[in-house]
């Protein structure tokens, strides 16, 4: 199983990239793999045909939108790991002396 990390945005639209982060987001929820929505980027979990498939899918929806794209990616490929988004995250936190303050605890 992969994780995809992505950070993507077009770099000559202003200071305000929400609208296409938000077209992104579309694409990638309509692929079907899990995701996690990051306030800096976005992580997929699924194969890794199926995850640079989608990194093309996301770099085609911006390009008739922007002259010049941005995009951030980071691969963990491991062949014996499945729901990697929860477990990652999970194992850090069991190994912890005390609670997070992660917005999502």
């Amino acid at each position: 199983m992969t994780l995809m990390e992505l950070s993507m945005y077009p770099i000559d639209k202003g200071e305000s990239l929400s609208k296409y982060v938000a077209k992104l987001l579309d694409v990638i929820n309509a692929s079907g793999l899990a995701y996690t929505l990051g306030p800096m980027g976005t992580v997929i979990e699924g194969e890794w045909d199926e995850v640079v498939a989608l990194l093309t899918r996301c770099h085609e929806t911006l390009t008739p939108l922007s002259n010049r794209i941005i995009a951030n990616v980071k691969f963990d490929s491991r062949k014996d790991a499945v729901n990697r988004l929860d477990g990652k995250v999970n194992s850090v936190k069991e190994k912890m002396k005390g609670p997070t303050r992660h917005q999502a605890d």
